[in-house]
C-alpha cells in the first residue's frame, strides 16, 4: 500500500508537472506564435543572393552609389550587391557583354534608345512588379517614360532638370523684371533687357546639345505629350507642321543678334561653360542662359546663390500644363529574381534617394522624397519642380538614334546650329531634320 501510495503520488507529481508545462508552453506558444508569425514576415520580406551592376558613376557619384547600396544592404542583408562603375563606355561595355550572353543583373543607363534596342532583342525584364509604386512615388510619367509598347522596363531614378533657365539676378534688376512665366513675357523681358544694356541671351552654340534642349522645350509645350512621343519614334515626320511651329518660336530667340552674347557669330563659337560664366558673373554679358539644373555646378563664380544668380522654370507656351523635360539614368534588369526584384524595389522609394540627395549632387523624380533632404536650396526647388510636373518627358535627342540625337557635327545638333545661323529658313532646316532621321531610323 505505502509503494502504491509512492507510485500514485509520483505519478501525480509527473501528471502536474505536465500541467504546468502544458500552461507554461500555452503562454510560450502564444509568445512563440507572434516570434513565428514575425520570423514568417520577415522570411517572406527578406531574400538572398546577389546582384551585379553596371552604371557610369565614378568619382564622388560611386561613393555616392555605394552609401545607397549600403542602405539595401541593412534592409536585405543576406543580398550581396557588386557595383561596376564604367563611366561613359556604358553603352560600348554593356552592348558587348549583352552580345556576348553576360550581362549584369542591373544596369543604370543615360539612353532610353538603348533600353528599346534590348528590349527589342529580347534581353530586359518587365519591371511590371514595381510599376504601381512607381506611380504611387513618382508619377505615372515616369511610368511612360520607361516604358516600350505598354510594358514598363525602365526606372528614372536620378534625374537632371532640363527646363530651367538661369539668370543675373542684378543684370534682372536693372530692367526692372521679374521671372517671366509665359514665353511670351519672356521674348517680351528679353527686349527690355538688351535696352537696359546688356544681351538677353547666352547661346552655347559651338555645342549642339545645348540647342536640342532649347527645342526639346519648346515642342514639348507647344505640340503636347502625344506628339513628343511620336517624333520620338519618327512616327511623324520632321516636316509636320508642330515642329515647324517649335522652330518658328525657336528662331524667335535666334532672331535678334545683338540680343546674343556676341551675337549670331559669336554664339557659335561659345562652348556650355563659356556660356555660363557669361551670366554667372559680376559684370555679366549675358542676362540668360537656357539650360538645365546642372549650371551651377559647371563654372565657379563669386556670385552667391538666389542673391547674385538664381533660375526660373521654363515657361508656358499657349497655357500649357506644367511640363519638365529631363535628362538622366534609367535603372533596367537583364534578370528577374527575388534578390533583383527587391533591389528595384528599394530604388524605387523615397529612402534610396535620399541617401544620395543629402550627399549632394542628385535630383530625383520621385516626389515623396523629403524635400529638406536637399542640401542645395536651387537644387531643391528644381527637384521639386521636377517631381511635381503634370508632363515630363525624358531629353528627345536621348531618344533617338545617337547619329542623329547625338553626335556631333551631324543630326539634330549639326542642323540646330545651322537654324542659329539662319533662323529664317525653318522650312528648309525641317526638311534637313526630316532626311537625316529618316536616315538614323532605317
Amino acid at each position: 500500500m505505502n509503494r502504491q501510495r509512492k507510485i500514485l503520488l509520483g505519478l501525480l507529481l509527473v501528471l502536474a508537472l505536465v500541467l504546468v508545462a502544458a500552461g507554461c508552453g500555452g503562454d510560450d506558444d502564444e509568445e512563440t506564435g507572434g516570434t513565428t508569425a514575425t520570423t514568417e514576415e520577415t522570411t517572406e520580406e527578406q531574400v538572398s543572393g546577389s546582384v551585379s551592376v553596371m552604371g557610369i558613376w565614378v568619382g564622388e557619384e560611386q561613393k555616392s552609389f555605394q552609401a545607397v547600396i549600403d542602405g539595401f544592404k541593412e534592409q536585405q542583408p543576406d543580398v550581396t550587391v557588386k557595383y561596376n562603375p564604367v563611366g561613359d563606355n556604358l553603352p560600348t561595355v554593356l552592348g558587348t557583354a549583352v552580345q556576348g550572353g553576360n550581362p549584369p543583373d542591373v544596369a543604370a543607363i543615360a539612353q532610353p534608345g538603348l533600353m528599346t534596342q534590348f528590349v527589342e532583342q529580347g534581353e530586359l525584364k518587365p519591371l511590371d512588379f514595381a510599376e504601381d509604386a512607381v506611380v504611387e512615388n513618382f508619377g505615372q510619367s515616369v511610368v511612360e517614360t520607361g516604358s516600350v509598347e505598354d510594358s514598363f522596363y525602365g526606372l528614372l531614378w536620378k534625374a537632371n532638370n532640363a527646363s530651367t533657365i538661369w539668370y543675373n539676378v542684378k543684370a534682372f534688376e536693372d530692367a526692372g523684371l521679374e521671372p517671366p512665366k509665359t514665353w511670351d513675357e519672356l521674348l517680351e523681358g528679353a527686349e527690355t533687357i538688351k535696352a537696359s544694356g546688356v544681351p538677353a541671351y547666352s547661346i552655347a552654340g559651338a555645342d549642339g546639345w545645348t540647342l536640342t534642349d532649347l527645342f526639346e522645350n519648346i515642342y514639348l509645350r507647344t505640340a503636347g505629350p502625344e506628339k513628343y512621343d511620336q517624333l520620338s519614334r519618327h512616327e511623324i515626320k520632321w516636316t509636320d507642321p508642330s515642329v515647324k511651329e517649335a522652330l518658328t518660336e525657336m528662331a524667335k530667340v535666334f532672331n535678334a543678334s545683338d540680343n546674343l552674347a556676341g551675337g549670331t557669330a559669336g554664339a557659335l563659337q561659345t562652348d556650355f561653360p563659356t556660356s555660363v560664366s557669361n551670366v554667372l558673373s559680376p559684370n555679366p554679358k549675358a542676362a540668360m542662359v537656357i539650360e538645365a539644373d546642372f549650371v551651377p555646378g559647371v563654372v565657379k563664380t563669386p556670385l552667391k546663390a538666389e542673391t547674385g544668380y538664381n533660375f526660373f522654370t521654363f515657361p508656358s507656351i499657349n497655357d500649357s500644363p506644367a511640363s519638365v523635360v529631363a535628362k538622366g539614368n534609367l535603372v533596367i534588369a537583364f534578370r528577374d529574381n527575388p534578390a533583383v526584384r527587391a533591389f528595384m524595389d528599394y530604388l524605387v522609394s523615397p529612402e534610396s534617394a535620399e541617401i544620395w540627395v543629402k550627399r549632394g549632387g542628385f535630383a530625383t523624380p520621385n516626389k515623396n522624397v523629403d524635400s529638406a533632404s536637399y542640401p542645395d536650396p536651387l537644387l531643391r526647388q528644381t527637384s521639386e519642380t521636377l517631381a511635381g510636373a503634370e508632363t515630363l518627358r525624358f531629353d528627345l535627342g536621348d531618344l533617338q538614334p545617337s547619329a542623329f540625337g547625338a553626335t556631333v557635327g551631324q543630326g539634330m545638333w549639326k542642323l540646330f546650329q545651322d537654324l542659329l545661323k539662319t533662323p529664317s529658313d525653318v522650312d528648309g532646316i525641317a526638311q534637313q531634320l526630316e532626311a537625316a532621321a529618316a536616315k538614323a531610323f532605317k
